[in-house]
């Protein structure tokens, strides 16, 4: 710490930050989004809040060899590397030694990829190839034939193609550079579908599962189905919904599925409070209420100052000698508690406004909020991360 230099420590945070503008800048920035104006909770379609039952992506993987790479691949001492690309050369004609192979232009990867659902054969597929050895940087390479396989261990879409990286990595013998992450790529389009994966049939009906089980948002989904198809929803749990298809929409069933998932509803949320304390960002949801609660809270500072004090001989004088005594001044405030009262169920705004009133920093919310939560006061989760 350089001399002359002012810390504040807090009682309630433990912690040095800095005062002046930048901390009432900071205040001002974490208080700014409680003051954001609140309104009604806005309709979400069906389809965002649920999924149905047997529409979903799967997931596939495969592992390759990327070649053409400027001695950036993995080294001699990647075993599993030198036998692949020896396997692969065995299949073409050519026999040779894995363990006599020196080449540092290859390595070994795994391919991922998302297969959505209903994919036909001959639709392409995003992939993602990320190193498995010890290379260095799969710029400029080249993905070779790679079968991707699902859980199920048949292979249902071949990769291939030139890598494309948002990042690069160069260095000599005394410095490197390196800019985002070289050893993983994107192959837009790389992949292309050879098997389609079978589809489950709805049958007489389907089923909705809800993203979120909860039984408020269950019984508006049921409500909202049944008003316009009467009689055909019902809720099996908080979490999901049988749907059964009319009769005068069973000859197409996906325009049926087209509008089930478009109607919207109202969503119920949870009341909760997010909060992140290594930023100092609060997120405080709609739904939040207080019940009756006086609040006070102050901060002890303490400001420190280091000077030295040099004591040294007279010119031309024939003895003595210099020396240096530290000199600290110590200045202790205390600040006056202020009291806020919340009367029984205030609102989120009524809370905010409370807290922008006295003042107070993300971290002095923080604590807040704890005290709050701890007193049984506050009618919602509190989620720290």
């Amino acid at each position: 710490m350089d001399e002359g230099a002012q810390v504040v420590r807090s009682r309630t945070s433990g912690l040095f930050k800095p005062t002046g503008r930048f901390f009432a800048g900071l205040v001002a920035a974490a208080l700014l989004m409680f003051t954001l104006p609140v309104g009604p909770c806005e309709a979400a379609r069906i389809k965002d809040i649920a999924n149905i039952n047997g529409v979903r992506p799967n997931i596939l993987i495969g592992y390759g060899l990327v070649v053409g790479l400027k001695s950036t691949g993995d080294k001699n001492s990647t075993i599993f590397t030198n036998q692949t690309l020896a396997n692969m050369l065995e299949k073409m004609g050519v026999i040779i030694d894995p363990t006599a192979t020196k080449v540092n232009n290859v390595a070994g990867v795994m391919v991922t990829a998302e297969m959505p659902p209903y994919a036909k054969a001959g639709n392409r597929l995003d992939v993602v190839v990320s190193s498995l050895g010890d290379a260095t940087s799969l710029e400029g390479g080249v993905l070779m034939m790679t079968p991707l396989k699902g859980g199920d261990g048949r292979s249902y879409a071949v990769a291939q193609g030139s890598l494309l990286l948002g990042g690069f990595a160069v260095g000599g013998q005394g410095a490197s550079v390196q800019k985002n992450h070289p050893t993983v790529g994107r192959i837009p389009n790389g992949a292309i579908v050879e098997q389609e994966i079978p589809s489950e049939s709805f049958g007489d009906a389907l089923k909705i599962s809800l993203k979120r089980p909860d039984f408020t948002n269950a019984r508006r989904v049921v409500d909202r189905i049944n008003g316009l198809y009467r009689g055909i929803a019902s809720a099996e749990d908080g979490g999901t919904i049988i749907v059964e298809i009319p009769q005068s929409m069973k000859s197409d069933p996906v325009k049926f599925l087209s509008v089930i998932e478009s109607l919207d509803i109202n969503p119920d949320n949870y009341a909760k409070i997010v909060v992140d304390e290594k930023t100092g960002t609060i997120v405080i949801g709609e739904d939040v209420r207080i019940a009756t609660v006086a609040i006070s809270h102050g901060n002890v500072s303490v400001q420190i100052k280091e000077d030295k004090r040099v004591s040294q001989p007279m010119p031309f004088s024939k003895g003595g000698q210099t020396v240096v005594t530290p000199d600290t001044q110590m200045n202790v405030q205390e600040e006056k508690g202020h009291f806020v009262y919340l009367e029984k169920g205030a609102s989120i705004r009524e809370l905010v406004d409370a807290l922008n009133a006295v003042g107070l920093s993300a971290r002095d919310v923080i604590t807040i909020l704890r005290t709050i939560k701890a007193a049984g006061a506050l009618q919602a989760e509190l989620e720290v991360i």
